[in-house]
């Protein structure tokens, strides 16, 4: 007797195409990757950079004597971290002049670059944090903490502002240690922001810090921003075609009125499903009865932290894996 698809079994098959599409190794993903495996190596160049050009105009023996005011004097408070500066050269733009005809004018190129794990991408220092950064960069340590969900902007992109995205934005944030300010962070964000700090003098905000550095300086520091952009492009275009997949999916599990359609459909798709499995798993489409899945799902809850170092290993692993498989000739 064929079983008719009720909305529970729709909602389980669709959470497994979930995953099985993530899964997938596709273009979108590879770039994804890539992006995000190179990041930290850009920003640390950045750093090298940005620490050369501070030190230019804060030496370390003008901040040690400013440190030592600061340590004998109670009213002298002028030593601050930061990881955000303004830096600019002299160069040229165009304006418009009375008649709106184009002229070049002499005018001085700067942008705000900002270290920190939830820094702006778009040079204003605005007190904007842009935590699209973060997201796509700790997708699996999100991912993989509950409660939390690293794509829900991409999810949410075009609709209003809701509880459901908040919710998950706070779980986010919380978890990576991005809001609550300085006591709130957590090990990504305070590991992460402690590798980029500098003790300058003056005030604490960067945008009365105005730093000379060269054309050359400046557009080295330009491929380290427009690296961070592109990881969170590559993020938003990866998920965007997995949930362009998913509605398709939906709209197609929607249409069908037995459970061996829907079934069908996920294997022609790549995925086999059991019938029965559907049957005794959970609403997320987990088999939890199966004593072989109950068992695997266990030991994944095992060392499952894993350093940014040996991510990298197995992402080489698997790449090598790769292309000796598609180096070896068919018989």
């Amino acid at each position: 007797m064929r079983l008719r698809l009720n909305q529970e079994y729709r909602n389980k098959i669709a959470n497994r195409m979930r995953v099985h599409i993530e899964a997938e190794d596709t273009q979108e993903k590879e770039k994804y990757f890539v992006a995000r495996e190179s990041m930290k190596p850009t920003q640390d160049k950045a750093w090298k950079l940005a620490h050369k050009i501070v030190r230019r105009t804060y030496t370390e023996d003008d901040v040690a004597k400013a440190r030592y005011l600061q340590n004998k004097f109670d009213n002298v408070n002028t030593i601050a971290p930061d990881s955000c500066f303004h830096f600019g050269y002299m160069g040229q733009k165009e304006e418009r002049d009375e008649n709106d005809k184009p002229k070049t004018v002499e005018a001085r190129i700067s942008h705000h670059f900002d270290f920190k794990i939830d820094g702006g991408i778009n040079g204003q220092d605005n007190g904007h944090r842009d935590h699209d950064f973060g997201y796509a960069y700790f997708r699996d340590e999100l991912k993989a903490q509950e409660g939390c969900n690293p794509d829900i902007n991409i999810e949410m992109s075009g609709k209003d502002r809701n509880p459901h995205q908040q919710k998950f934005q706070d779980a986010n944030d919380k978890y990576l240690g991005t809001n609550g300010g300085r006591d709130n962070q957590t090990s990504y964000s305070k590991e992460w922001n402690d590798d980029y700090k500098l003790d300058l003098i003056g005030r604490e905000y960067c945008r009365d810090r105005q730093l000379d550095c060269s054309k050359q300086e400046y557009d080295q520091l330009m491929v380290w921003q427009i690296a961070k952009g592109n990881l969170i492009q590559c993020h938003n275009k990866w998920i965007t075609s997995v949930l362009n997949q998913m509605k398709e999916i939906k709209i197609g599990l929607k249409g069908y009125r037995y459970l061996d359609e829907a079934l069908e459909l996920s294997s022609e798709l790549g995925l086999k499903i059991d019938e029965a499995e559907i049957i005794r798993t959970n609403s997320t489409g987990l088999t939890i009865y199966n004593p072989k899945n109950l068992a695997d799902r266990i030991k994944g809850m095992k060392n499952k932290t894993k350093t940014r170092e040996q991510k990298l290993a197995d992402r080489i692993a698997y790449e090598t894996k790769k292309r000796l498989a598609d180096a070896t000739p068919l018989n």
